[in-house]
């Protein structure tokens, strides 16, 4: 009897950490990611300085100003998320349903504007006196779109899973008593969200 109260408050305790089942399967999920965009952009910068001449000059190529924009977009649904989240505590509904919406609209914004440059590349620009920039033109088309296509999947799963978020902020499925969904899906918008700086910076600026 004292064991099974022992065990029981426990259980309470770890309770009380605020580190739930799902927090944690998200931060285990998140460190493989890490593993995998570390491995793609690390191989990108070893065949950067290891070919250098196969890689054109910032803005040669990419439409820097566009996708300065295009990573404003991102941010800016990085704020949208934890004003989401924060709201939840609170329980203001009104706030949950603008800002997961919001969240959700700017990354499909930002998805519809690298759409934009995908077309504009493959369609209208020129490397190396070829018509089009493709993943076929050499080391940097095949780079580019690797390492920026892997990007904007998972822009568009975290896309998906925030038009769900949507949806039940507006069925009122969130409040401070049922806010460990958004949370979880924060946590996996922070980090895209992170990516994407880093890739803008040594893709697109240097």
């Amino acid at each position: 009897m004292a064991h099974a109260a022992a065990a029981t408050a426990g259980r309470a305790h770890e309770r009380g950490l605020d580190v739930y089942t799902q927090k944690v399967g998200m931060w285990i999920f998140l460190c493989s990611e890490v593993m995998f965009f570390a491995g793609l952009i690390g191989s990108y910068i070893v065949l950067r300085f290891g070919a250098s001449d196969a890689w054109g000059e910032p803005g040669e190529v990419l439409n820097v100003p566009v996708t300065a924009v295009n990573t404003f977009i991102l941010i800016c649904s990085s704020v949208t998320m934890v004003k989401a989240f924060a709201a939840a505590q609170e329980g203001d509904q009104k706030s949950i349903k603008i800002y997961t919406l919001a969240t959700a609209a700017l990354g499909a914004l930002f998805l519809g504007v690298q759409g934009y440059e995908y077309t504009e590349l493959i369609l209208h620009s020129e490397w190396q006196g070829s018509h089009g920039f493709t993943p076929q033109a050499g080391l940097y088309g095949a780079t580019f779109f690797t390492m920026t296509g892997f990007h904007g999947f998972h822009v568009f799963l975290g896309v998906v899973f925030l038009s769900w978020a949507s949806i039940r902020a507006f069925r009122g499925h969130w409040g401070p008593n049922n806010y460990q969904g958004l949370e979880v899906l924060g946590l996996y918008w922070h980090f895209v969200d992170l990516v994407w700086i880093i890739l803008f910076t040594i893709v697109y600026l240097i």
